[in-house]
């Protein structure tokens, strides 16, 4: 029998907590709550738990604030976060993705759509059978330790950029349109502007340097390809 996923719900107000709760526990889930960032904190420490629904809005710090932290701490760098929010301006939700938030869902919404997009990001963030480290030109990737180095040295790169740099070293040579490269790294959430994935593809250029970002090739009216190969 499989361990059942654990999910810790940030928000600070107790009705919303129960009610994501409660559908959480039908479909399966164990659930820890936070009403603030200083309890959350707390408990991703204590409970390690496999994903974050977290509330944009709360009293001291932020939500978007707390995301950030996560990601800056290496121990809680790579645990999933869906932000859940009242602001659906297209610019609050580019935010939240660069600042490392997996997903995005805005209030209201139905228990069910929010099971649904937790198991999409559960599903993307929990890759299966890619194991083996993969170096392409001196650039390695290691899926177990989560690390990339570039000619041994250490690249820091965010979450989805590494989800990103996973899919291209281990489908080189062939090009990709924005489209395709949200459905196989984003899995195909429609919430995600096309535009955000060149925000990502340039802070991943970025990150390997001039030694590498030659790698990352924009195949005009088309998208992108990873290749070893001249442009």
């Amino acid at each position: 029998m499989s361990v059942a996923k654990r999910v810790l719900i940030v928000d600070d107000e107790a009705p919303i907590r129960e009610m994501i709760a409660v559908a959480l526990e039908m479909a399966g889930y164990d659930c820890i709550e936070a009403e603030n960032a200083q309890q959350a904190h707390a408990a991703v420490l204590d409970h390690k738990p496999d994903m974050v629904l977290l509330d944009w809005m709360m009293p001291g710090t932020s939500g978007i604030d707390f995301a950030r932290r996560l990601r800056r701490d290496e121990t809680t760098a790579n645990v999933p976060i869906i932000m859940l929010t009242a602001k659906a301006e297209e610019d609050n939700k580019i935010q939240g993705l660069e600042a490392g938030v997996d997903d995005y869902i805005t209030k209201p919404f139905s228990p069910r759509e929010l099971v649904a997009r937790l198991k999409t990001v559960l599903r993307r963030t929990t890759p299966k059978g890619i194991e083996e480290p993969v170096t392409i030109d001196e650039l390695t990737l290691d899926p177990i330790s989560h690390r990339v180095t570039s000619e041994d040295q250490s690249v820091d790169l965010g979450p989805t950029e590494f989800r990103l740099l996973q899919f291209f070293m281990t489908h080189p040579d062939r090009a990709y349109s924005r489209n395709q490269l949200l459905d196989m790294v984003w899995g195909g959430n429609v919430y995600v502007e096309e535009r955000t994935v060149d925000v990502h593809i340039r802070r991943l250029r970025k990150a390997l340097g001039d030694r590498h970002d030659y790698l990352i090739q924009t195949v005009r009216g088309t998208g992108y390809r990873f290749s070893a190969r001249a442009n």
